[in-house]
């Protein structure tokens, strides 16, 4: 199904240009997964900062994070539900995690301040990387034997258990990192 779609035809339905697109998306597949990830990354930045100055940094970038990956609409389920079903989408949804990092290290050294530039880059891209092993988790149930293979092979995969409990349990590692960070730019 994602093969036989044409470049042009995606260029048609979002009102671009052939040239457009190809300067935006590499791939289909980036095209497809950029329905359910579109501005994604700066949502859970503004989530972030959006939080009160004296809540804990951990459970305002845990709840933004659930938020802005849990909560989706209609069009971004239905882009989900073919996400599963072809192995190029699955990865390139799996490679957008990367984008959080840039937008995610910026709120957190607002919140940290100057001195917590170089800390926030790097939990931004553990948290980056916690939501990376989340959704692999979310797309390849633990409890099936051959979910690897299907994985694989480009079968279809059907998201098991909770993505936001996934995400929770993904992230709560990186709990005592973000309140260390948070205890060394205090007065």
């Amino acid at each position: 199904m994602v093969a036989s779609v044409r470049v042009e035809d995606i260029a048609e339905a979002a009102g671009v240009s052939p040239r457009t697109y190809n300067n935006y998306f590499a791939s289909r597949e980036q095209a497809i997964v950029s329905a359910v990830t579109a501005d994604r990354e700066a949502r859970i930045a503004a989530a972030v900062t959006a939080r009160p100055a004296g809540a804990r940094l951990a459970d305002a970038v845990t709840e933004a994070v659930v938020e802005q990956y849990a909560n989706t609409g209609e069009r971004e389920q239905q882009a989900l539900l073919l996400i599963t079903t072809r192995t190029a989408l699955r990865d390139a949804f799996l490679d957008t995690t990367t984008g959080i990092e840039p937008p995610l290290t910026a709120a957190i050294a607002e919140r940290l301040g100057d001195a917590g530039a170089h800390t926030a880059r790097v939990l931004a891209a553990s948290v980056a990387a916690a939501v990376r092993i989340a959704l692999e988790g979310w797309l390849q149930p633990a409890g099936n034997a051959g979910a690897a293979e299907g994985l694989a092979a480009g079968g279809l995969v059907v998201p098991s258990g909770s993505l936001p409990d996934q995400l929770r349990a993904a992230l709560a590692p990186l709990a005592p990192a973000f309140d260390a960070a948070e205890r060394r730019t205090q007065p």
